[in-house]
């Protein structure tokens, strides 16, 4: 099997290998849009807010 890894590949690797603490920053910031948990009552108002929608988008009545 063919493991082609281009140059820029090959760059972010040795740069992640020799800089761990980036790493650790990404996961930290990804955690801050990506993992959050909604508790019940944020979800139950969400849902409330939430708009309707017209069958048809285009109707102008």
């Amino acid at each position: 099997m063919y493991h082609y890894q281009s140059d820029i590949t090959k760059f972010l690797n040795e740069y992640l290998a020799e800089n761990p603490e980036i790493e650790q920053s990404r996961l930290q910031q990804r955690n801050l849009l990506w993992d959050v948990e909604l508790n019940a009552e944020d979800e139950k108002n969400f849902a409330a807010a939430r708009l309707l929608k017209k069958g048809y988008p285009y109707l102008t009545e």
